[in-house]
């Protein structure tokens, strides 16, 4: 017979745990604030709140369940009371740090919700690690408010691991310039002069618009956005607005755009529109001493000669007509080759005894015979 008490072969046969090992076991009782696991040890392991979550708002009953299987690290063998203490975070810490140390080493892009929105960065979480994105690395343009990354999925690179002095940096804008990079590279290989593309309008200025491509950006000049003239580009485009555009041409890293399609080009059909003899209307674009410019369509002007203003006696064609005024006017002449049109709205004065007119070029200036 042995000479060992019931108490002492039943210890005998139970298996050992030391402080800092990782044990499986069976949940068997869950409170607010601490979980009860059996993991084959002559004492129960208890899993209190802050060992489990860091939410201290949480309320275990919620997160988990009688039965669940539950793996964690021994953090004390007897908490004075002959119970294991255990503990889920530290052991989740353990493996994030060394799942981070790989990722910093092998360039990998990680994925993970933003916990926290600060004035500096974006905290995230990745397997119970904090790893803080600075405002700098957040995007590849300047960001004035977080508050949208709130709660989001963001992927980001890790550019600086040591966990000694517990920074984990991560850079979100790496990933944003590669990928960018990528794009860009795709772009060019597919692209070539002539070819019709579509974008979105990233920016407008007083010059133009530039139209992301989809890896890179388009130069969409104030000169290439209309046959006719174009004061404010931002009267035409904001941002966000799609545009069907035409490659005019590239050089080097740098598209130049243009949605003047050669087959709209009102030249084209000018000459049948605007043939000698035939009544149009038009706009006042601009004057000079010698006469006034008529916008007849976008791309399309027409010199109304001070002479040909009226039958009587005009000075100065701002003493008759005025910038933006609708007016109507007949063409005296038409020259397709220079995209010259001459019109007069005294031919359309009174019917009276037809004089003899004179046609004046744009450079000329002439009074008229009387």
């Amino acid at each position: 017979m042995s000479d060992l008490s019931f108490e002492q072969l039943l210890e005998g046969s139970l298996k050992k745990i030391r402080t800092g090992e990782v044990v499986t076991g069976k949940v068997f009782d869950v409170k607010p604030d601490e979980i009860i696991v059996d993991i084959g040890y002559k004492s129960d392991g208890i899993i209190p709140k802050n060992e489990y979550t860091n939410d201290s708002s949480a309320d275990l009953t919620e997160l988990v369940n009688v039965g669940d299987s539950i793996e964690a690290k021994v953090v004390k063998v007897n908490d004075g009371e002959g119970q294991v203490v255990l503990s889920c975070r530290r052991l989740q810490a353990e493996r994030g740090s060394k799942m981070l140390e790989e990722a910093f080493e092998n360039k990998t892009v990680l994925t993970a919700k933003v916990a926290q929105v600060m004035s500096g960065g974006l905290s995230v979480m990745v397997d119970g690690v904090r790893v803080f994105i600075p405002i700098s690395q957040v995007s590849d343009t300047y960001e004035r408010d977080l508050e949208k990354y709130k709660d989001a999925e963001i992927e980001f690179e890790l550019i600086e691991y040591n966990p000694k002095k517990r920074r984990v940096i991560g850079s979100r804008k790496q990933v944003l310039l590669a990928r960018k990079a990528e794009l860009q590279k795709e772009l060019f290989e597919r692209i070539e002069v002539g070819q019709t593309v579509e974008g979105t309008v990233k920016n407008v200025t007083d010059f133009g618009a530039f139209i992301d491509l989809g890896g890179a950006d388009g130069l969409l000049h104030i000169s290439e956005m209309s046959w006719g003239r174009v004061d404010n580009p931002k009267k035409l485009f904001k941002t966000g607005d799609h545009v069907k555009a035409f490659i005019k041409d590239i050089n080097g890293d740098k598209i130049a755009l243009s949605i003047k399609f050669p087959e709209t080009n009102p030249w084209l059909t000018a000459a049948e529109k605007y043939a000698v003899g035939n009544v149009v209307s038009g706009r006042v674009a601009r004057m000079t001493d010698f006469g006034a410019f008529v916008e007849l369509e976008p791309g399309i002007d027409a010199l109304l000669h001070v002479s040909q203003i009226s039958k009587d006696h005009v000075e100065k064609p701002s003493d008759i007509l005025k910038i933006g005024q609708e007016i109507q006017a007949k063409v005296v002449d038409f020259n397709g080759e220079d995209k010259k049109i001459s019109l007069s709205m005294k031919a359309l004065e009174s019917a009276a005894p037809a004089e003899e007119e004179t046609v004046y070029s744009d450079s000329e200036e002439t009074t008229e015979e009387e």
